[in-house]
């Protein structure tokens, strides 16, 4: 179970570095032309894909550990403890 979980992130990974480089090359190709504020919107638009990236791979994980929790396969959900 734990092999799938780590395919999942690693396509999320994949997906989102893809995603990025579609925005960002364009942007790099055309940096000569573009106007002073241009990039903000690329800075934006691939903080957004991060942050995003980040949620899913967290939902995977908390999933994952409830899953195997009600499979009892790894004995209880391994949250940090908090002191």
């Amino acid at each position: 179970m734990q092999w799938l979980l780590q395919i999942l992130i690693f396509a999320v990974i994949i997906g989102a570095v893809i995603a990025i480089l579609k925005i960002v090359v364009p942007y790099a190709l055309t940096l000569i032309g573009a106007e002073v504020g241009g990039g903000v919107g690329v800075v934006m638009a691939v903080f957004r894909i991060v942050l995003w990236a980040v949620v899913v791979i967290f939902v995977l994980v908390i999933c994952f550990q409830l899953i195997s929790c009600l499979l009892s396969y790894g004995g209880g959900v391994h949250l940090p403890s908090v002191r």
